[in-house]
Parts: C-alpha cells; structure tokens; sequence
C-alpha cells in the first residue's frame, strides 16, 4: 500500500507531489532555526529554513529529495521531536523555498544580515540589537531602519558569526510574546554609518558623534508599565528571555557567554523617541468603501487613533496619525499589504509630523474626509491597564468578538453582516459567561482572512440597540489568536 501521512488536520502527504521543501508544523512558540537544524540534520544536508513564527510553522529545505522523504517518513511512523516538542512533516508544494535577496546563499560570503523584527511592542535601538546579537559574534555596525516596520542591518566580524547568530535567532522573542526576530542575508556587503545614536553605530568608530539627547520628541512608552505579571518595581529585574542553543557550536566559548542571555527590558520612563513620525501614510483605500471611521476600525487594533484625513490631491490615500511612532510600527508590520475590498493597502511612514485638517472635501460615501479621533472611548490603549489587555495580532480568519448583549444571537449577527453588505461567518462559538455577566463574547470564523479584515472595517464599533434598552452596547472587534474553531 502506498504511504499516507495523516496530520492533524487530516490531509494525506500523498496528495502532495514530493518535494525537496518539507513544510513543518506544530512548533513550539520559543522554536528558533538551530531547533530546527539540530533535529533534522540527521535526514540530510539542509540548504535552508524559512521560520513562520506567528503560525508556529516553518519551511525546511534540503538538498535532495531522498532526505526530505527520509524526513517525512520518519515523521509519519515515529515522533520527531523539536526543541522538546512533537513536530508534524509533509511536503511542501514549493519545490525550491524563495531567497529573499540574492545573498541569501551562507556559501555566499556575506557578513551583513538583515533583521525584521515583527509586533514590535516596545522600543528597539542599537544598544537593545547589540545586547542581543553580541554575544553570538562580534558585531561591528548596526543601522536600524524604517520601511517595512522595523528592520536593521547587521555587519558581523566574521561569515561565521552571521551564519551563527542567524541559526541561533532567526525565529526568537526579543522580549517575550513581542518582538519577534525574523533574519535573512542581506543584499548589501557593507554597511555606511555616519553617527553613533540609537539607529545606527559603528562600534569599529567610537569617536562618531552621537545625538544630543533632548533633541528628538520624548514619548512615554505606549505601554507604560509592564503588566502585572512582572514584579511590583516596574519591570522587575532583568529577565533571561532568548536560551541560547545548547550546542557550544553557537556560542563563542563555553567561557565567554552563558547559557542564557540577559537582555535589557524596556523601561518605564520616558526615552528619546526614534526619529520617524507617529503618521502613517496610508494608500490603495477603496474610493467608496473606505471612510474615515473604517480606517479607524482597523488602525484602532494597533494604537491609539488621534486624527485621519483623507488626501484631495491623491485619491484613495489616507494620513492616520496613531498615539506614537510604534503603533505605526505595529501598523505596518500588521497591515502593510492586506487586501480590503479587493484593493491591496500600502502603509508606510509619513513625512508628516502631524495631520493638518486643511482641504476638507466630502467622500464619496458623503462623509468628511477628515475626523478628529483624540477623544473617543474606541480607543484601546488610553491608559496602562487598558493597552495591557490587548493581544496584537496580524489579521487572521477569525475575528473575537465581545461587548454583545447576551439576547443577540448567531443569526442576528449573520443578517448584520448581510445589511451591511460584508461576507458572513462560515463557523460560530460563544464562550461560556458568568451568570451575572451582561454582555457575551466568541469567535466568528470566515472564508479568507481577507474577508475578516472587511467585516472587521465595517463592523468594528457598530451600535447595537435592543428593545427597551437605555443605551446601545459597543460590538467590539479584534483578530483572534486562533486560525480556526
């Protein structure tokens, strides 16, 4: 009988053509690339690793077919285990997993290598980026940039000190649950700096100037203190929160770096803030579909929402100034190229430093092009307590819905996603309440993730009156950390 790899969610690894690219599933959350190294090697040479991180997930690269099958049949007759944890094999449909540079070869030589770092909750500097990566190798420039979200470029001493750091941090939290690290070679061989602050340093130069503090805007961190699961001093003491691979292979010498690094936290005081805008400029709105109440609807999930304007001069662009500059990262980070109402969003960093209500023209859908945000209870990070409750996710199929009066029910949710012209759920789960409880919460599966982000544009805020009722409670939105019920 013909092999068949049954997995969790019941497909056969038949079905898949095999394929040198073995995608890896039901990671652990603290998994780095060295787990995956580490575990798999014994089937054969590994060429290369793409971490998925937020899915617990992973694609793995070998040199040959004979080794990924090796790797895939070993892991349908017998547990193969991952930084302690069972992981599940199957081909990939790829059959060659894509570099995202040209340098992407460790064969290649480069000592550059290119960090993105993903849900950046908290501020990222070159002396938190050196504390992380040092202790791997040597690093002798760092420039920290903003496009993308947050990324940085590393030059290292040494090939072997970027193959090293990739392997034991490609995948890692710098603090935990956050500031997740995603690392790739970069194109460049070399890096140019020209001051030593807190986005760029050249450790080979310590006589570069660096900015005078005082100079950039102050900002309390968004966060402000730590929740309360930390100690009652702020953020207690420093916390070991990246192991470091047990092997000595990754560490310089059994003397020189500890089994677990202590990397800084982030402090409650106030810091000198990086110096990009708390703007985002945000294109691809759909002309009639998009206001500035939707654009809110969906920002709001990643700060603070104090102003948006639409521009006259460039239609389907919008400015949404956020609370600081890292819920713009968030912003980014998670938005950045979804697609709403069949038109793909470019969000990036405004040269503006603020929204000016000039030109105010009406949309198409006959609302202002221009909405003042700074005082509406819809926003969720107004103080420590509330912005701690909110788990930053990427959009997702599921959305989590709360404040529901316990009265409405799943088919009334269905018919005001049908009234206001959105895709319906397609799966609905209610989670058990107190008795004492007024309102219900649950989870809304959808087709795509796609049509999540419309429902949650629409939707998200939307006042639902009942009979007899004084006031009309507040649906509230958010994506869910689930992909499926």
């Amino acid at each position: 009988l013909p092999l068949q790899i049954q997995f969790e969610n019941g497909d056969d690894a038949h079905r898949i053509a095999p394929s040198p690219v073995v995608h890896v599933r039901g990671l652990c959350e603290s998994v780095v690339e060295a787990d995956l190294v580490e575990a798999l090697e014994k089937f054969g040479t590994i060429c290369y690793v793409m971490m998925m991180p937020f899915k617990r997930q992973a694609l793995v690269e070998f040199d040959g077919l004979e080794s990924a099958d090796k790797c895939v049949t070993c892991g349908a007759n017998e547990a193969v285990y991952i930084a302690g944890q069972q992981a599940f094999f199957n081909y990939s449909t790829s059959k060659r997993i894509t570099r995202p540079t040209n340098s992407d070869d460790p064969s290649s030589g480069n000592k550059v290598l290119l960090l993105s770092i993903q849900n950046p909750l908290y501020p990222i500097t070159t002396d938190v980026l050196y504390t992380v990566c040092n202790p791997i190798g040597n690093v002798l420039r760092i420039v920290i940039f903003k496009r993308n979200g947050i990324q940085a470029m590393f030059t290292f001493e040494t090939v072997q000190n970027a193959q090293k750091a990739k392997a034991a941090l490609n995948g890692a939290d710098i603090y935990a649950g956050c500031c997740t690290l995603k690392i790739e070679y970069a194109r460049p061989t070399r890096l140019n700096v020209i001051r030593n602050d807190n986005d760029s340093w050249d450790y080979t130069k310590p006589y570069l100037v660096r900015r005078e503090q005082g100079k950039g805007r102050q900002r309390q961190a968004i966060l402000g203190e730590h929740p309360s699961s930390f100690s009652d001093n702020g953020y207690g003491s420093h916390c070991p929160l990246l192991p470091l691979p047990g092997k000595s292979r990754y560490k310089r010498s059994s003397h020189e770096v500890p089994e677990v690094v202590a990397y800084p936290l982030p402090q409650a005081s106030s810091y000198i803030s990086h110096s990009s805008s708390s703007v985002a400029m945000v294109s691809g709105l759909h002309p009639s579909k998009m206001n500035c109440t939707r654009v809110f609807n969906l920002f709001c999930l990643y700060g603070n929402i104090e102003k948006v304007k639409f521009m006259k001069s460039v239609p389907g662009t919008a400015l949404v100034e956020m609370g600081d500059e890292y819920a713009v990262d968030r912003a980014i980070t998670h938005l950045n190229s979804i697609k709403v109402f069949s038109k793909r969003l470019s969000v990036c960093v405004s040269k503006q430093h603020a929204v000016i209500p000039s030109q105010v023209f009406e949309l198409e859908d006959g609302t202002s092009s221009y909405k003042d945000f700074a005082m509406t209870r819809n926003n969720r990070f107004t103080s420590a307590g509330q912005a701690s409750k909110n788990i930053i996710q990427p959009p997702s199929c599921v959305l989590h819905f709360y404040n529901v009066p316990p009265c409405v029910t799943e088919e009334e949710l269905q018919r005001l996603c049908t009234e206001h012209d959105v895709p319906g759920f397609i799966k609905y789960k209610v989670f058990d309440a107190k008795p004492c409880s007024k309102t219900i919460s649950g989870l809304l599966e959808f087709d795509s993730k796609t049509h999540a982000v419309e429902v949650l544009t629409v939707l998200n805020h939307y006042q639902i009156r009942i009979p007899n009722g004084s006031n009309p409670y507040t649906l509230k939105l958010c994506f869910s950390t689930s992909s499926h019920l």
